[in-house]
């Protein structure tokens, strides 16, 4: 069976640091493919204007 693991973080270390975590427990014979993602917006409401950003990362793995 084919699954899903979807994660998602503020910062890119943070983002590699649940990927890596992740990954350590699954056998490379049942990895099959991350894709990944950034995403950036800003924050108009705010006073200083801040952009925010999405890392996330996608992986597809047999079960």
């Amino acid at each position: 069976m084919l699954k899903v693991k979807i994660f998602e973080a503020e910062h890119e270390e943070d983002l590699e640091e649940s990927v890596n975590d992740f990954l350590a427990t699954l056998l490379p014979s049942k990895f099959i493919e991350i894709q990944y993602q950034v995403s950036i917006a800003t924050d108009e409401e705010s006073e200083e204007f801040e952009t925010l950003y999405s890392f996330s990362a996608l992986i597809l793995y047999k079960e």
